[in-house]
């Protein structure tokens, strides 16, 4: 377990960045929700350094840095690391796990768009099923049906946020929304990122996108009967919160550019509440027939199936390594042009 110190920096960490997140951890009994508490510190931590930083091919090498000493034993000198080398020893999660998360990351570095929804769902399988995956371990679970559904409720919750960020990330010159759907609806993504607005051929892709997240939030009810029942009313509030956000953009017609949903505290205590009473009667064991998503495959193969890698999994740690070594090239050409 975490040091007591460590995880009240994780703590504060999460409170402002990720008040849905802090809200349902709330909900978790103390030796689920420290080693929670340490994987979403680093997790957000590891994001706003490569998000915030005007060097990001460094950030995310960077970061690649920050995961190998936490997982020889030697983290950083720093809460979040510390914590979660903590975490990952208590639990013995599997490195393919935040590996995944670090490629996602590798992604935004680079600036990738995505052509189609499947590529979209590998994006988000990277950057929260993942971590959806790792929470399921720190639950004590590896069972590959409760972990496809938990990696279901991964993609929902970033499909839900991208949605919710249109306007802010084409702001920032980023766009996650399928292009073969723009292009389908007539906006040319180079002219919307230049002046994005909000319009009626718009609003119908926010809406796919949300009505995507709904059917992978349904899924991912199917596998909270696996968990521990003292986390239950924890990941049903997670699910409930980060769907109402979804409703929010609904009501709003579907604007995702000149307004950001939320919810609101007394909305936020009321899901709370909805979501003891559900995950009090939340029960049975996952459908092992409905098998996870293509994109997400890898992660529960990674967790649910102990022992020698598989083949499949090695070539996405490879993939991983190719990414990585084009981020290092970019550095270098980046440090040499800096310094003609």
């Amino acid at each position: 377990m975490p040091p007591d110190a460590d995880i009240l920096v994780c703590r504060q960490a999460i409170k402002t960045g990720s008040k849905s997140f802090h809200a349902a951890s709330r909900l978790l009994p103390g030796r689920y929700r420290d080693p929670a508490l340490a994987l979403y510190a680093f997790c957000r931590l590891a994001d706003d350094a490569v998000d915030l930083s005007d060097a990001k091919a460094s950030a995310v090498l960077r970061l690649q840095a920050r995961l190998d000493a936490a997982y020889a034993g030697r983290p950083e000198d720093n809460a979040a690391d510390r914590a979660f080398a903590a975490m990952v020893r208590a639990t013995d999660m599997p490195r393919a796990l935040p590996e995944a998360l670090i490629e996602g990351l590798a992604w935004d570095a680079m600036g990738r768009r995505y052509e189609t929804l499947s590529d979209l769902r590998a994006y988000s399988a990277r950057v929260a099923a993942a971590v959806g995956a790792m929470m399921t371990v720190i639950m004590g679970v590896r069972d590959g049906a409760a972990l496809a559904r938990a990696c279901d409720l991964g993609v929902a919750m970033q499909l839900t946020n991208i949605a919710r960020d249109v306007g802010e990330d084409a702001r920032a010159g980023r766009l996650y929304l399928p292009l073969e759907w723009l292009r389908g609806a007539g906006i040319e993504p180079e002219a919307f990122l230049a002046a994005p607005r909000h319009s009626p051929a718009l609003a119908d892709l926010v809406a796919r996108l949300l009505a995507e997240a709904d059917r992978l939030y349904r899924r991912a009810e199917i596998g909270i009967g696996a968990l521990p029942a003292s986390c239950k009313g924890g990941i049903y509030a997670a699910r409930l919160i980060y769907a109402d956000i979804g409703s929010d953009i609904r009501r709003a017609g579907h604007d995702s550019i000149s307004r950001r949903a939320h919810t609101t505290l007394t909305r936020k205590l009321a899901l709370l509440m909805v979501a003891m009473a559900r995950g009090s009667l939340a029960g049975g064991t996952p459908r092992p027939d409905i098998p996870a998503l293509p994109e997400t495959a890898f992660l529960v193969e990674a967790t649910a199936r102990p022992g020698p890698i598989r083949r499949r999994i090695g070539d996405k740690i490879q993939d991983l390594m190719v990414v990585l070594t084009e981020l290092e090239a970019r550095d270098r050409a980046a440090r040499l042009h800096a310094s003609v």
